[in-house]
């Protein structure tokens, strides 16, 4: 037998830049990666960001003289498909564009970033593309990773790959216009962010949450805590870009809802569903001690505070214990679930079983029912 080993480093650099006035014509950010002279540009925006930035997206690739080709896409889970995937190649192809100097990109919430990432990733084998969250869950979550994806036979992301981009830019007045309960979405990661890994961030949210959600987070402490999530993101993503270790903080909240999310796509968004995620997990750590009652409460509080309703019906024992064995299949054969220990903490459990989920269900149905009896 004769080996021979192959052996390459490849560098993973991107950056995430923080922008304001996107797409005035001075503001030169969505044109700094790339060539600039007879140059081209695909570009894929998400139907509601088309109807509030459309005439200024063609007058700034206009003002530079560069040959734009703007595609529409729907947005929302339901059409993170492999049909919308293809439609987005159909049109890239009929549109030439250089493979190294000429991005992609994408403008629009998590569900077309993951897309337009993975046509990126597959595209030639690979071309650059540059992503511009309009939605908070993209801006705190979704776009600032290297993971990109579309659901496939019934599973979320089953199809996908890691494809960094050249740069992630970030311009928080895209949120002014998103409805309160999109705003509310995206506070569901960064609640993630803080039970998990972030006293400090758990502490802003209780003192400036509501204000900030009220204000879209337009205000200086909305863009505090922006700042605080992106940075405390980025700190776990970018020693395991990877995914090489599979015990990860950032996949608090991502274990139950993924049954969630999957049987009741049509009605619930994803970070409701990282939430329920988040609040039976508490319980499941409280009855492991690995919460007091006090912190317990502080986070029923900031949830209550922050005003996120929940349907606490669609709640399947059978379903949860179902989305946990497919995790399991994902983290190599073991649950890895992180669990808070104190707020800002974390472990990861091994042997959760199905007697503990339907304990944390009743009790979360208990708490959502007295609450809204005392409404």
């Amino acid at each position: 037998m004769h080996t021979r080993r192959v052996t390459y480093q490849h560098t993973i650099e991107y950056e995430v830049i923080n922008t304001s006035n996107l797409f005035h014509p001075q503001n030169c950010a969505l044109l700094s990666a790339g060539r600039v002279e007879d140059a081209r540009r695909f570009v894929v925006v998400d139907s509601s960001v088309e109807k509030h930035y459309s005439a200024a997206i063609r007058e700034y690739f206009a003002y530079h003289h560069v040959e734009a080709k703007i595609v529409t896409f729907p947005g929302g889970e339901e059409n993170k498909t492999i049909d919308y995937y293809q439609s987005i190649v159909r049109e890239l192809d009929s549109f030439s564009i250089h493979r190294r100097d000429e991005p992609i990109i994408a403008i629009g919430g998590g569900v077309l970033t993951d897309v337009v990432g993975f046509v990126a990733s597959s595209y030639r084998r690979g071309v650059p593309h540059i992503k511009v969250p309009t939605t908070l869950m993209g801006y705190v979550d979704a776009s600032i990773g290297i993971k990109t994806g579309i659901n496939f036979n019934g599973n979320k992301n089953r199809l996908g790959a890691f494809h960094a981009p050249q740069m992630v830019l970030l311009d928080k007045s895209f949120l002014k216009t998103l409805p309160r309960r999109h705003i509310l979405n995206g506070v569901c990661e960064i609640i993630k962010l803080a039970v998990i890994k972030d006293a400090d961030l758990f502490h802003l949210l209780e003192a400036h949450g509501a204000q900030s959600v009220d204000a879209h987070f337009q205000d200086e402490q909305g863009g505090i805590i922006l700042d605080h999530a992106i940075a405390g993101m980025l700190e776990e993503l970018q020693p395991n870009l990877f995914e090489e270790d599979l015990a990860r903080k950032v996949d608090f909240g991502h274990t139950f809802s993924y049954g969630l999310e999957t049987r009741h796509e049509a009605h619930l968004l994803h970070g409701e569903a990282v939430l329920l995620d988040i609040l039976i997990s508490t319980l499941i750590a409280r009855a492991r001690n690995l919460l007091s009652e006090e912190e317990t409460s502080r986070i029923f509080r900031l949830t209550n505070a922050l005003g996120i309703e929940l349907d606490a019906s669609i709640l399947n024992p059978c379903l949860l214990w179902q989305s946990l064995t497919e995790r399991t299949y994902h983290r190599n054969g073991l649950q890895r679930v992180p669990m808070p220990r104190g707020i800002g903490g974390c472990v990861f459990l091994n042997d959760i079983n199905t007697d503990e989920i339907e304990s944390a269900v009743k009790t979360l149905e208990d708490r959502i029912t007295v609450k809204h009896e005392i409404i």
